[in-house]
């Protein structure tokens, strides 16, 4: 089975061009070794795939015959994704302190009175 397909059955990506588009740019690994969408995939392959700043590391099981459902995915893929990649990407959701949160809207009169007020003193 060629590795996009292979990607997109086991919904990792939305769809099979997605899955493609990610080969093309570098971010699918198998054994170690960048490859193109049309790469075919054996069971005792280990693949690596970049996707949302996560590296997946997973060890294909068997070969689906089409796309699954949710709860049918690890009877084709062994996750060997490391707990550590998935705590820092907590991290960097937390280290993103906004001021204001996203979707409260235009800043308010007294939200520019106290910028401008951090500025000067700033300068001063």
């Amino acid at each position: 089975m060629r590795i996009d397909k292979y990607l997109w059955c086991l919904r990792y990506y939305k769809t099979r061009s997605n899955a493609t588009r990610a080969c093309k740019k570098g971010a699918v690994s198998v054994n170690q070794s960048s490859v193109k969408p049309s790469r075919e995939v054996y069971p005792g392959d280990t693949i690596v795939l970049r996707k949302n700043q996560i590296n997946y590391s997973l060890e294909v099981l068997d070969l689906p015959d089409s796309r699954l459902g949710a709860k049918l995915v690890d009877i084709y893929r062994k996750d060997t994704t490391p707990k550590e990649a998935f705590e820092s990407k907590e991290l960097l959701k937390y280290s993103r302190d906004y001021y204001r949160k996203k979707g409260v809207g235009r800043p308010t009169k007294k939200d520019r009175r106290d910028l401008e007020d951090f500025t000067d003193s700033d300068g001063e």
